[in-house]
């Protein structure tokens, strides 16, 4: 029997999945779990019955008002989202005094000046900030302000490059609308809010250069994503294990593995360009892989496997002739 609809929402606020629940009684005259038994909120159905799955591996569901027990609200969880950092720096002339205008550092260089800048992002963090970090500024009462308890910017190198990072906690887990939201805030904060103050405080090296970081970029490459996505994509649907291809600039005849970054070359290269087109289209015709498949291999060779061109599905509508075509 289906509860009253207004219940149950109070009964899936109040229980959201994850919250951890510690039992005092359960009135099952049969085989109830035992008093004191711990376990976490799976869902609330729609006759109100909370479906746990308890630590001693049973399943029985709770009835609010029959059943007691006590919750413990969902501990929240780190999701780091990561940004693109770019640093300037200012170097000292011969006479003692700061150049006119600033280099850009190269990726190699600006890594070792991460707790430098680490440093810099806690020293702009504000008092009221505290308790929800930047999140204290979010105006909306939504759900995702309910889900995030905060959010503060840090930097990290990883990879060989500076990365600016907004460690997010979160309770319990977002839908992809709510972290769009949660992006789209930070990437205010980024460009508009927090990093347009940071960008323009100097941060003083011993040697008496400064430097200036930003969080933001106008540049296209831009971009905002998630540890996973970033740094761990998974391949689209529909990728073959391997296919064949030809390098953009010699034509010379390359394997390309689902999941790995690169190219291996073939030993069945011809030397000839031509040839070696030929020869592709037959080996991945012999393979099974359409021309779609093809060119969404070698882009998630080149650019990542999560990148949006690693999906067959963008190159079925429209086919392009040759190798690899890379803009």
């Amino acid at each position: 029997m289906q509860a009253d609809p207004k219940w149950l929402v109070l009964l899936r606020e109040k229980y959201p999945p994850g919250s951890r629940i510690q039992l005092t009684e359960m009135k099952d005259p049969y085989n109830p779990v035992a008093p004191g038994t711990m376990g976490t909120v799976d869902h609330v159905d729609d006759a109100g019955t909370v479906h746990m799955k308890w630590d001693d591996g049973r399943t029985l569901g709770l009835i609010p008002g029959k059943d007691r027990f006590s919750i413990l609200p969902p501990e929240p969880t780190l999701l780091k989202l990561y940004m693109p950092m770019t640093v300037d720096c200012y170097e000292r002339n011969g006479y003692g005094d700061l150049e006119d205008e600033p280099y850009e550092m190269s990726d190699d260089e600006a890594v070792d000046y991460a707790d430098n800048i680490v440093a810099a992002l806690q020293r702009e963090r504000m008092p009221e900030e505290a308790a929800r970090g930047l999140m204290t500024y979010y105006r909306e009462d939504d759900s995702v302000n309910q889900k995030v308890r905060s959010y503060t910017f840090t930097a990290e190198a990883r990879n060989g490059k500076l990365w600016g990072v907004a460690e997010c906690m979160v309770v319990g887990e977002l839908t992809p609308e709510e972290l769009g939201l949660l992006k789209d805030n930070i990437s205010g904060q980024a460009s508009d809010g927090f990093g347009e103050g940071f960008e323009q405080r100097e941060i003083k090296l011993a040697d008496g250069r400064e430097l200036y970081a930003h969080l933001w970029s106008s540049e296209a490459g831009w971009f905002i994503e998630t540890e996973q996505a970033l740094f761990h994509p998974q391949p689209a649907q529909g990728l073959p294990e391997r296919c064949f291809s030809t390098l953009p600039d010699s034509g010379e005849l390359i394997m390309i593995k689902r999941g790995e970054s690169g190219y291996w070359r073939s030993d069945w290269d011809t030397g000839d360009p031509e040839k070696n087109r030929v020869l592709a289209d037959q080996q991945n015709a012999r393979l099974g892989v359409s021309k779609a498949q093809e060119e969404a291999m070698v882009v998630g060779s080149m650019f990542g496997w999560g990148a949006q061109g690693a999906d067959p599905k963008a190159y079925e509508q429209e086919q392009q002739p040759g190798g690899m075509k890379l803009e």
